[in-house]
């Protein structure tokens, strides 16, 4: 297991940082797993315009998750939402980023 990948299990097993959240494939099974959420305001060009809005986003590990799609469901503290558009892999293709939808 390389440095990175020691370093970022460390970062979803910590208390303050990752959380526990269900992730539940189109037609599978529910499965335990870790998640770091961002729950940033996100700010969108259009036009001469500037758009804010609320953004969902969470990172999962790759060995956890290995190919999350548009449409799956993950519980979060109770509150359910869906994978919307295509998650992204991090550079070191260990991190998925998903942008998440109130279920």
């Amino acid at each position: 297991m390389s440095a990175v990948a020691m370093a970022l299990d460390a970062l979803f097993a910590d208390g303050n940082i990752g959380r526990e959240a269900i992730y539940t494939p189109a037609g599978g099974a529910p499965v335990l797993v870790r998640v770091v959420t961002r729950r940033a305001d996100d700010i969108t060009g259009f036009g001469d315009a500037r758009l804010w809005s609320e953004t969902t986003r969470v990172d999962l590990r790759v060995a956890e998750v290995p190919t999350p799609r548009p449409g799956d469901r993950m519980e979060i503290d109770g509150e359910a939402f869906l994978i919307q558009g295509e998650p992204a892999r991090d550079r070191e293709r260990l991190v998925w980023t998903v942008d998440l939808r109130p279920a």
